[in-house]
This record gives structure tokens, C-alpha cells and sequence, in this order.
């Protein structure tokens, strides 16, 4: 891809230009059309002007009177042309503004539609405030030449009419005409090229700058808990500071030639009059004629300027172009396919991997791939709950990943009865499998909203049945406000546990037929998670603590009638025990399958990982339980004393 430094700037920021016209045929012709009548106007009314000054005014002051009927006539032409100017100004600006808005939200759904298409791996090698800075600011910068462009097209038209109305009038004039508005022209296109590396790179550096800040404000709680306010706030100053100093660079060169680009049509109004004053002493031309060129000159010094602007905003817009065409341009997307399995089906889904290889992309395109599974296979039948257990960094979230189609194979197949998963379609594959990540992930808004997701069928019965299975209802009846209650952002309000047990629900609510757990349950107690895989497994009638809970009123249970499929990423030994089947991974392998018992007895790197997660959670209940007994003892202490 050029860079907009190129001499090509010019052509590439017309053909973005081009574009823009072509998707909003009629909202520019529209705009068009007014700043066409808004340049006819003011050559009309300069030689209105003139004709007034040279025929109403100028006998006037020699009579020493004026007659009623001249100025009456002299008014009302310049009231007519002064309405038809308004009439082409408010067409002119409700077009491009209109065009400009409408281009605007057309790339920001385009941008983040294709967001949703690329895999997840395409993500992970592009920043998050990137990915933000590509859907605002670039989408803003692209299209923000838009505004002025029906000006500027309307200005054309109007110096192509002035410069015939200069020719009509008197050849020496004319060429004063047509020496100024090729330098102004020559003017603006130095300018533009001038400009186009520093706009690409102010641009860069914008996207730089949101891409820090949303990092330092996603991780404000590791900034803060580390003591790392300094560092943060020297990192993000001193990319501010670059971006700061890109601005200043574009403000100087606009510094520079905005004086020039302004003085310009003013020089060529003083060369007018100039030559017009010998001119009207040869008895070439009359007063009238003097006045209406001279006035034409100066009325056209602000609309000329919109062939400035428009060019002086094309590096600007090249650039922020770019970046949004590498989005749109980016390859790597996940099609789906066409096969639908039975939405009515209330049986459990059958998982199996079959030979299945996987490897990240790398960020940068030199660098090798990292191999993270090989040779996975392993079936997870109806109904039955699957413990994938493994060391940190066996591939067990990629094993997640692909079982929901986060990211496709290099080769093997990963299948959901028996059917592909690349060949269902995207509705088909979300209703029959969920996924419960490892970070839970809470929208700020309503309980209700975030467990339903505004997705058809679900009511609060049935949000309350999935709290009931997450073992969420109870904590829920006890916000302020129920399902009501605004959770704040990213669930700030909850605790880490009660997010968990918010994110289980809302895979739960749709009823999947298999549910996939990565490590989901990490942050509650083992006996709550203990009972939610207990629910799972076979969902007993249990009491609701809905609104109704002041009342003592108890809802029947609406979950589901049948148990989904599991595949859980376990640690806890309780957890384990309760699979029907556990799969033990190491280096992205299947190392051993079986019962918890079998493996604990026949593996010994299981064991030592289950034993040692074990020994850790003992002691620190251990721990735990040495704490509270000292607080109680020095409680007693006090007492006694006091």
C-alpha cells in the first residue's frame, strides 16, 4: 500500500473522493445543485451590484436625486438574488453534511461488521485501541473532506461562469482572472502534499494514543495495585506528547500557507482594479463594468477557498482511509456454512475432535507460528460431563476455542453430531453450544439485560431458572433493584464470584445443548461450584428468589428438562470427580483419558497437578481458618481487658 507521503496524493484522495460519490449519488447531486445555484448567484449579483452602482448610484450623485421606482427595482433584484443564495446555501450544507453523517455510519458498521467476521487470531495481532481508533476517528478522517466537496465542486462551476463573464466583459481583465485562479489552485496542491506526511502521521499517532489509554484503563486495577501510576502516566504522556507535537506541525504549515492562500484573491481583486482603472480611461470599459469585476474578485475569495479546504483535508483523509481499508481488505474471515441442526431438538449435543492441529499466527508475518495442539482427539458423548484437566499452558482454552468455532483448525474437524462445525450456520452453532470463559465479561446495564441479551423467548422465568442452575438467584433477590439493578461497568458493583456465577447464567439461558466451562467456576466457593456442575449435570425444582421473595412466594422451576452435554476445564478435585470421563492434556496432547480414579492411579503427572492444586487450596483454607481464630482471639483479648 503507498504511502499518502506519495505525489500521488492528490489522485488518491480524488479517488476516495470518487468513491464517496458513488455510494451517495443523489445526496450529492442534491448538494451539488445548491452550491451550483449558490455560485450562479454571486456572479449574478456582482453584476447586479454593479449595475445598481453604475446606473442607480452613479447618475443619482450626479443629479443630486434618485427615483423611487430605480431603487425600489435595485432592491428587489438584490433581495431575489440574496433568497435564491440562502435556497442554494441550505441545499449545499443539508447535502454534504447529510452525505458526510450518512458515509460515517456506513463505515463504522462496515468496519465493525468486519471486526466480527476476521477470527480471533487476526485480533490478537492488533490492539484494541487500534481496533477503536479504525471504527472513529479514521472512518471520521476519510470521509471528512465530504463537507466542503459540494462547496468546492460549485466553486469550479462558478469560475468556469466567471471566467467567461470576464472574457464577455474585457480581455484584460480576464487574464488577470486567469493568472490568479491557476496559482491558487497550484497553491493548494503544494499545500496538500506538504501536509499529507504530517497527517499520516498525526493520524498514526492517534491511534497510538487511544490504543495506550484504553490498555492503562483496562488494566487500572494492576496499575493501581503495582504502584505503576508514574510509569503509566510517563508512557501515555510521552506518546501524547509525539502526538502533540505531529498537531503543532500540521498547524504551522497551515500557518504558513492559509495567509498566503487567503491574500492571494485579494491581490487579484487590487490587480483588478488596477488594470480596470486603465482600462476605464482607455474607454474599454465603464463603471458598471469596473465595479462588477472588482466586486466578482471579492465575493470569490471565500468560495474559492473550498477548493482549499477540500484539498488541504485530502492527506488526512488518504490516510484515515488507509487504515480503514486494511480493515476491509484483511483476510482470514470464518464463513459460515449452511447446515442447521434441529432447534427443537431438547436431546444433548455430541462434541468430538478428530485429529485435530492448531497454531497461532504470529504477530509479525517474519516471525514462525507456535504449534499449540496436535493430534487432539476425543469425543464428549450426549449428556455426559468432560473434565479437561492439564498443566498452565497445555492448550485446554484453545481446545474451548475451537469447540465453539472461536478459531477453525489447521486440519482435523471438530463436530457437533456428527455435522462439521464450519458447515452449520452461525444461528444453528449458537443456539446449540455456549461458552462460560475464563474472564467473565459483564455489560454495563440491567441484570435481566445481561443474562438475556435481548434474545427472543427469554423472559424473566426463564432468566430466573438460569440464575437458579448458576446459583446466582440468590444474591440477585438481594440487589436493590432485582433483575433491574444497573451491575455498572464491566459488573464493578459485583464481586468476582457473583460475575461468574452472571456469565454461567447467561450461557444458560438459551438452553444449550452443550456447555463449554473454561475454568468459569474459578472464583466461587467449591461447594456453590460443587452444586451449579451438580445442577447441571441433573436440574432438581428449586426455590426462585424473584421480586416476590418479600412475600415469601416461590416460582416453579422453567429450566431445562434435560441436562446439556459438558466440557469443563477443571482444577478442583471435587470438580474432577464429578465428570463422567477426564482428559488429560500436556503440550497441547492428549496424554491420558479416563475416570478420575484410573488416572490418579495410572498417570503420574496427574496426580502430582491434582495433588498439588490439592495441597494449595488446603493450605490456604488453613491459613484462612489461622486468621480468623486470631481475630477471635484478639476480639476476647479486648474484651477481657476492657
Amino acid at each position: 500500500m503507498a504511502s499518502a507521503t506519495s505525489r500521488d496524493v492528490l489522485g488518491r484522495g480524488l479517488r476516495v473522493l470518487g468513491r464517496a460519490i458513488r455510494e451517495q449519488p443523489r445526496i450529492f447531486a442534491v448538494a451539488v445543485a445548491g452550491s451550483v445555484l449558490f455560485g450562479l448567484m454571486v456572479i449574478a449579483s456582482a453584476y447586479v451590484v454593479g449595475a445598481v452602482v453604475g446606473k442607480v448610484v452613479v447618475p443619482a450623485v450626479a443629479r443630486g436625486s434618485v427615483t423611487g421606482g430605480a431603487l425600489a427595482l435595485a432592491a428587489a433584484a438584490l433581495f431575489g438574488i440574496s433568497v435564491l443564495r440562502v435556497v442554494g446555501i441550505f441545499g449545499r450544507r443539508l447535502g454534504a453534511g447529510y452525505m458526510q453523517y450518512r458515509l460515517q455510519a456506513a463505515y463504522r458498521r462496515r468496519v465493525t461488521r468486519r471486526y466480527l467476521d476476521l477470527p480471533l487470531a487476526w485480533h490478537h495481532r492488533n490492539a484494541t485501541g487500534t481496533l477503536l481508533s479504525n471504527a472513529n476517528s479514521d472512518v471520521e478522517a476519510a470521509w471528512y473532506p465530504i463537507a466542503p466537496l459540494p462547496f468546492a465542486v460549485g466553486t469550479l462551476v462558478m469560475l468556469v461562469g466567471a471566467v467567461v463573464s470576464l472574457f464577455l466583459t474585457d480581455w484584460a481583465l480576464a487574464l488577470v482572472g486567469l493568472a490568479v485562479f491557476p496559482a491558487l489552485f497550484a497553491l493548494n496542491v503544494v499545500y496538500s502534499r506538504r501536509m499529507a506526511p504530517r497527517q499520516a502521521r498525526a493520524q498514526r499517532l492517534r491511534a497510538e494514543v487511544s490504543g495506550i489509554a484504553h490498555e492503562s484503563f483496562d488494566g487500572a486495577l494492576v496499575v493501581k495495585t503495582m504502584g505503576r501510576e508514574a510509569q503509566e502516566t510517563a508512557r501515555f504522556a510521552a506518546r501524547a506528547g509525539d502526538l502533540r507535537d505531529a498537531l503543532i506541525s500540521v498547524g504551522k504549515l497551515r500557518g504558513v500557507f492559509d495567509p498566503m492562500l487567503e491574500t492571494l484573491p485579494s491581490l487579484g481583486t487590487l490587480a483588478v482594479l488596477v488594470v480596470g482603472a486603465v482600462r476605464l480611461r482607455q474607454g474599454a470599459i465603464t463603471v458598471t463594468e469596473l465595479v462588477s469585476v472588482a466586486f466578482l474578485f471579492t465575493v470569490l475569495a471565500f468560495p474559492v477557498r473550498a477548493i482549499g479546504w477540500v484539498l488541504a483535508e485530502l492527506p488526512r483523509s488518504v490516510a484515515g482511509w488507509d487504515r480503514v481499508r486494511r480493515v476491509l481488505d484483511a483476510t482470514g474471515e470464518m464463513p459460515y456454512g449452511e447446515v442447521t441442526l434441529d432447534p427443537a431438538t431438547p436431546a444433548p449435543a455430541t462434541l468430538a475432535f478428530d485429529d485435530v492441529h492448531f497454531g497461532y499466527e504470529p504477530a509479525e508475518a517474519h516471525l514462525p507460528g507456535a504449534q499449540v495442539l496436535g493430534e487432539v482427539t476425543f469425543t464428549v458423548p450426549a449428556g455426559k460431563t468432560v473434565a479437561l484437566v492439564g498443566p498452565t499452558g497445555a492448550g485446554k482454552s484453545t481446545i474451548t476455542s475451537l469447540a465453539v468455532r472461536l478459531v477453525d483448525p489447521d486440519s482435523g474437524t471438530v463436530t457437533l453430531d456428527g455435522v462439521d462445525v464450519r458447515e452449520l450456520t452461525a444461528a444453528s452453532l449458537a443456539s446449540t453450544v455456549a461458552l462460560v470463559a475464563q474472564v467473565p465479561f459483564v455489560f454495563d446495564d440491567t441484570v435481566r439485560a445481561n443474562i438475556s441479551l435481548d434474545r427472543p423467548g427469554i423472559g424473566d422465568e426463564e432468566v430466573w431458572a438460569a440464575l437458579r442452575l448458576a446459583e446466582a438467584d440468590g444474591f440477585v433477590a438481594a440487589l436493590p433493584e432485582g433483575l433491574d439493578t444497573m451491575v455498572g461497568e464491566r459488573g464493578t458493583s459485583l464481586s468476582g464470584g457473583q460475575r461468574q456465577r452472571l456469565t454461567l447464567a447467561r450461557a444458560l439461558a438459551g438452553r444449550p445443548r452443550l456447555l463449554v466451562l473454561d475454568d468459569a467456576t474459578s472464583a466461587v466457593d467449591p461447594r456453590v461450584e460443587a452444586a451449579i456442575l451438580a445442577g447441571l449435570r441433573a436440574p432438581a425444582d428449586r426455590p426462585s428468589f424473584g421480586p416476590e421473595r418479600r412475600q415469601a412466594a416461590r416460582k416453579p422451576n422453567h429450566g431445562r428438562g434435560a441436562p446439556a452435554s459438558i466440557l469443563v476445564v477443571a482444577y478442583r478435585r471435587a470438580t474432577i470427580a464429578l465428570a463422567d470421563e477426564v482428559i488429560y492434556v500436556e503440550h497441547g496432547r492428549v496424554v491420558a483419558r479416563g475416570t478420575h480414579t484410573d488416572l490418579l492411579a495410572t498417570v503420574p503427572g496427574y496426580a502430582d497437578l491434582v495433588t498439588a492444586y490439592e495441597q494449595a487450596e488446603h493450605e490456604r483454607d488453613q491459613n484462612r481458618t489461622y486468621d480468623e481464630v486470631t481475630q477471635l482471639t484478639s476480639g476476647l483479648e479486648v474484651e477481657v481487658d476492657r
